[in-house]
């Protein structure tokens, strides 16, 4: 009995001990250390995804008092500092206040010019009383900038702090936002500061993701494949492979299903335009002859192919396609006349020019209202002679 006994004692100090040890090494949901929220900022750029992650303190921190005046340089030291924690005794600023900040890139990409790959970095910031700061991106998270040490760097890059309206949170954000780039900045209390992210194959990697989806279900619609082709056509990349891509959209045969290829003036249109990015420009106008030549070409894709012809500067193939268009819809009194008094402007046939401007007007669609007064003033200026 007594051995019974002492065996149970020993168990619950064991119990008591472990339980003590838990609770030391348990990180339980409370509050942030000083009440400095958790905040997250993410940008797309196109398609790669750039995210922040950062506790936001504000300027009137610790109990209320006002430290306007008193951030950068004094609670945010210059320089690397020792702030008597971990083992680095050279630390920059964490960029906010407990753990660290992190800034995530689902992508490679260009820093202030510089590659950065993919990942997630802690962001830490060197500050000087003149001159550059410094952004410091660290392969190493940690905890704080407590743990800092040069030889994680991955990347650093300089930037000059500017003036900025009171910001009484710190605050991150993006700024001038491109179609492949972004700027991201740190906003506190007067101060901004900021770096420019650049995705200079922003274009490519849209390639490279339509290849992946057109061999899934997207591939079974032949206009997928159409679109992706115009893509290519428009920013001139990825040309040979686009030309397949406007075949297929045109002959793939997409057994058992209602979007199979076809060829129609759309994809002939996307095709020409493939050929004359590659230089094969007679290719490409045989192919648009063929596509005017269809008995089903609608009113206004015609229109839009004889306008993108006058900004091409191709004047008398652009007065041709305006032609046949009212020969083929001599019902319609808006779009084909508007098209051949275009045209007829832009060869310097002034009479037939006024006489179609002239027509178009009284038909103007409720659509096309806000387009009236330019029209007005070019039929005015050729009445003048201008």
């Amino acid at each position: 009995m007594k051995r019974t006994l002492a065996r149970l004692a020993v168990f619950s100090l064991c119990m008591l001990v472990g339980l003590a040890h838990s609770q030391v090494l348990s990180a339980l949901s409370l509050p942030p250390n000083g009440d400095n929220e958790r905040a997250e900022v993410s940008q797309w750029i196109g398609l790669v995804k750039v995210s922040i992650e950062y506790h936001s303190p504000n300027v009137h921190g610790g109990g209320g008092a006002d430290r306007t005046g008193h951030i950068w340089g004094e609670l945010v030291h210059y320089g690397f500092f020792d702030d008597g924690y971990g083992p680095s005794k050279a630390t920059p600023w964490r960029v906010g206040a407990n753990e660290s900040t992190t800034i995530t890139f689902s992508h490679d990409v260009k820093v202030e010019g510089k590659d950065l790959k993919a990942g997630t970095y802690a962001l830490f910031l060197e500050l000087e009383p003149t001159g550059p700061w410094t952004w410091i991106f660290s392969n190493n998270i940690g905890w704080g900038s407590f743990q800092y040490d040069p030889k994680n760097d991955a990347l650093r890059v300089q930037a000059t702090p500017q003036d900025a309206p009171y910001t009484e949170f710190m605050t991150f954000g993006f700024d001038e936002r491109r179609p492949s780039s972004t700027v991201a900045y740190l906003q506190w209390e007067k101060k901004r500061i900021s770096f420019r992210i650049d995705v200079p194959n922003v274009n490519q990697l849209y390639v490279d993701q339509m290849r992946k989806e057109l061999q899934g279900w997207p591939g079974f619609n032949y206009k997928n494949w159409a679109t992706a082709a115009q893509f290519c056509a428009v920013r001139k990349i990825n040309l040979e492979e686009a030309l397949t891509w406007a075949d297929k959209a045109m002959t793939e045969p997409f057994r058992g299903v209602t979007l199979a290829g076809r060829v129609d003036f759309g994809t002939l249109l996307t095709k020409a335009a493939i050929l004359r990015a590659l230089g094969r420009t007679t290719e490409a106008d045989a192919l648009m002859d063929k596509a005017v030549s269809l008995p089903d070409i609608d009113i206004f894709s015609l229109y839009r192919y004889g306008d993108a012809l006058l900004m091409a500067g191709k004047n008398d193939k652009a007065l041709q396609v305006a032609q046949l268009n009212r020969q083929r819809h001599p019902e319609e009194k808006y779009w084909t006349y508007l098209g051949l008094a275009q045209a007829y402007t832009a060869v310097g046939d002034k009479s037939n020019a006024i006489k179609n401007w002239e027509i178009a007007l009284l038909s103007v669609p409720d659509s096309e209202k806000s387009q009236l007064t330019g029209y007005e003033k070019a039929l005015q200026e050729l009445k003048e002679g201008k």
